[in-house]
């Protein structure tokens, strides 16, 4: 009896919103004002009071809790009085998402100093979500608020999440702090508390919403005309074809790291999903420094786009920004020295019925592959693909050597093969030369007149052709080293020795002396022979 009175009791208060709506409708909807003062105050209260209960493991039971309170205006026992219309405020999954940012070594005051210390700033939406954005004063949490569809399927998501979040807290996807819904005039405004990809303390030269599709993947006019537009993909092949290069070891990080989020995405059924991109241009000024007091205090782990996609995941403390990067990932475009922050968005998209429709009747007109909206397996490969092939790039060995560099070493090959092939060509007329010799000793030989008999002719003529061959391979010698030393001193750059020129023979006159010497060596020769001979006879 007393289970059905308490059930009975818990469905009408899940029922008896429906009258308040219809006695409500009557009033203005809130303002903007109205909601962030809403949030503020409605995070404060839940969060101190949670600091009360004491810490426990995570239960399957957990994520699926709801907590609710009532803030009158005029305040009550329990609550602060404040100057917003009374509303109601809901926690979803308390107890984990005080798991999650105690993962990411977010304290409860630092928590709560961020959000409720001082207003939130109010950012422009350049989606198709009709989504608000508030950004808190010390750049470091981003409040959207979301659709009941995305807000209940981010509630189904958690388990998943906790289980990835503690295998590898490192990833590029969203990091969600807290869920909480505001109710008040008869509206329900959900929230999300994610961290802050772009950090406004750094000025972003461009800005990008890429999903790696080309149907109407194109900022509007309207976006255009804004002073720190938001492009897409189509934009970004015309503006930066190029691409984005990075060092070997960042672009294989970087990838990885994309690579393993996709595919936890899919394992979800998720798609639709987006890489936020922003660029900052060194060279093109120094950063406002105005937007972030307490720059180097950094209260969130793996916050920043290279501690998400680098290190040990193992690490339990905080690192401190640098001053000049803010924790942006170096890379490269043309000459241009870029730092790049980057994060994955929009993973509230699951492929429902609604999803699948969407893509069949948009898959009528254009081609399916080209449109956003498609199966999960298919929006992972065709991401990655597009982030590897178009986006980021990685830089080669020979593409950082500077040119002056590149124009020393052709030169120097030039001069080695200056230097060798003269002297390969030398070495070839030598060995013809050599031969040609040869022949016409031969020759010479074989027209004297044969004086003797045939026995002492045929030693005659052997006496004669070694004799000339020995000549001749003393001669090459000699001259194998001088061209040697002649082709060291050319090669060492040094200058070689000045010849006198009447000291210096012409071709002619070696030829002449050579001949000379030839026809002496033969008389002796022949001279020797027939002394010889007559010895023998006599």
């Amino acid at each position: 009896m007393t289970s059905r009175g308490l059930y009975k009791v818990n469905k009408m208060d899940s029922t008896s919103p429906a009258p308040q709506r219809r006695m409500e409708s009557n009033h203005k909807k809130p303002t903007s004002e109205a909601v962030r003062g809403a949030i503020q105050l409605g995070i404060g209260y839940t969060v101190g009071n949670l600091t009360s209960k004491p810490d426990r493991d995570v239960l399957m039971q957990d994520f699926y809790m709801v907590e609710s309170v009532f803030l009158p205006s005029e305040g009550s026992n329990l609550t602060p009085a404040h100057h917003y219309p009374d509303f109601r405020f809901k926690t979803y999954a308390p107890l984990a998402f005080r798991y999650f940012r105690e993962l990411f070594g977010i304290k409860p005051d630092d928590y709560l100093y961020s959000i409720c210390n001082e207003p939130l700033i109010e950012l422009s939406n350049p989606g198709a979500s009709s989504s608000w954005f508030y950004l808190t004063s010390d750049d470091e949490f981003i409040i959207k608020t979301v659709q009941p569809k995305e807000a209940e399927f981010l509630q189904k998501l958690l388990p998943g999440y906790y289980m990835n979040l503690n295998q590898n807290p490192r990833t590029l996807l969203p990091k969600f702090y807290g869920l909480y819904c505001v109710q008040c005039a008869g509206i329900n405004i959900r929230v999300v508390v994610m961290n802050n990809v772009l950090p406004r303390a750094m000025k972003m030269h461009y800005k990008y919403d890429l999903k790696g599709s080309t149907y109407k993947r194109r900022a509007s006019r309207k976006e255009r005309t804004k002073g720190s537009p938001t492009f897409k993909d189509l934009d970004f092949q015309e503006m930066m074809h190029e691409g984005l290069f990075f060092d070997p070891e960042t672009h294989s990080a970087l990838m990885k790291t994309l690579e393993r989020d996709c595919r936890v995405l899919e394992s979800f059924k998720i798609m639709d999903y987006s890489l936020l991109l922003g660029v900052h241009v060194q060279e093109r000024g120094l950063r406002d420094r105005g937007g972030r007091g307490d720059s180097k205090r950094q209260k969130v782990l793996y916050s920043t786009a290279l501690e998400s996609i680098q290190g040990d995941n193992k690490s339990a403390k905080p690192v401190p920004d640098d001053d000049d990067t803010l924790g942006g990932i170096p890379a490269k475009h043309k000459d241009e020295k870029l730092l790049i922050f980057l994060g994955i968005i929009d993973i509230l998209q699951s492929y429902r019925f609604i999803k699948k429709v969407e893509h069949s009747w948009k898959a009528l007109v254009h081609d399916g592959d080209t449109i956003s909206v498609h199966r999960p397996s298919f929006y992972a490969d065709r991401f990655l693909k597009f982030m590897g092939s178009t986006v980021f790039k990685k830089i080669h060995p020979l593409r950082g050597m500077s040119s002056r560099r590149k124009r020393s070493l052709q030169a120097q090959r030039s001069a080695s093969q200056e230097v060798l092939s003269p002297q390969t060509e030398q070495k070839d007329d030598r060995k013809t030369q050599s031969l040609a010799s040869l022949d016409n000793a031969d020759m010479s030989c074989g027209v004297q007149p044969d004086v003797v008999p045939s026995l002492a002719g045929d030693v005659c003529s052997a006496l004669s052709t070694c004799s000339l061959v020995s000549r001749a391979e003393a001669d090459t010698d000699s001259r194998d080293d001088e061209r040697r030393m002649s082709s060291a001193t050319l090669v060492l750059g040094a200058t070689p020795p000045s010849q006198d020129p009447i000291s210096a023979p012409s071709s002619d006159s070696e030829l002449d002396v050579y001949l000379y010497n030839e026809k002496t060596a033969e008389k002796d020769l022949n001279g020797s022979c027939e002394e010889t001979v007559q010895t023998e006879h006599g």
